[in-house]
């Protein structure tokens, strides 16, 4: 049974709309989780064994003063919930509107653009958070946590989610190929993953590419991620970092909700 047929036949289940939305995916997410672990899940932790362990082996002297493995963690951190948001809000989003058109049928229940939007944001936020929640109990695991704050990069990367997937809502809505899709991971996602301070301090890189590095969300929460994890205080003030990230949140759901409505509104 589609959303639409569910949202007709209970219109009492919930009393906000957007979490009958949030149920139609988890319901679809019950029947398809596993072929998920891999790469949300196992993909990160190899990545630690190679990088934080292999890797991190021949450098002697840490980072920061700090193990290589570390400092690493919580930048696999933010960067895996970044990964994790966009891979949930491309392909999926633009089948909603080009190929399965479910957004249509749910325009056609109930539900407003804004709970449309709403419900499948919150789950882009529970694919994130227990992504991160398994990959904090694995490193934890392998002692690269070194201060009880680490709990704290749940809320963060929560906010980092919302704020790259909120703008790519909005231009997954907007293509029309998914050739744009691939793009955006070969021109955006792969350069910000490498240059925004998950392997490597930001400030080895050269004037130009740090102040580029500096306004991606990415960067922000790799800071935030780090300070929290290692126990000490971010480069810039955490105000600042979590005003950056919601001004991307706000900004890229009124853009998606924009570009929603003038799709379904008709």
């Amino acid at each position: 049974m589609d959303v639409a047929s569910s949202a007709r036949a209970r219109p009492t289940r919930s009393r906000v709309p957007a979490f009958a939305v949030l149920h139609y995916y988890l319901v679809g997410y019950r029947r398809t989780w596993r072929a998920g672990v891999f790469s949300s899940f196992l993909l990160p932790v190899l990545t630690v064994l190679g990088f934080g362990l292999g890797v991190g082996a021949y450098i002697d002297q840490g980072v920061d003063g700090v193990p290589y493995l570390d400092w690493l963690v919580p930048g696999l951190i933010a960067s895996t919930a970044l990964q994790v948001a966009l891979g949930d809000s491309t392909w999926p989003v633009f089948s909603n509107f080009q190929w399965v058109k479910t957004y249509y049928a749910q325009s056609a229940a109930p539900l407003r653009v804004g709970d449309i939007l709403a419900g499948h944001l919150l789950y882009v936020l529970f694919r994130v958070l227990t992504t991160i929640a398994a990959f904090l109990l694995v490193t934890g695991l392998f002692g690269a946590l070194r201060s009880p704050w680490a709990l704290a990069t749940l809320p963060v990367v929560a906010l980092l989610g919302l704020a790259v997937a909120a703008p790519t809502f909005a231009y997954s809505a907007s293509v029309s190929s998914d050739s744009w899709l691939a793009m955006l991971f070969r021109f955006g996602v792969i350069p910000m993953t490498l240059f925004a301070g998950v392997f490597f301090p930001v400030e080895s890189l050269p004037e130009g590419l740090r102040q580029l590095a500096y306004a991606t969300p990415l960067w922000h929460a790799v800071d935030l991620c780090r300070a929290a994890t290692l126990g000490v205080a971010p480069q810039w003030s955490v105000a600042g970092h979590l005003l950056y990230l919601a001004a991307w949140a706000l900004g890229g759901a009124l853009l998606a909700r924009r570009v929603f409505r003038r799709t379904l509104v008709v």
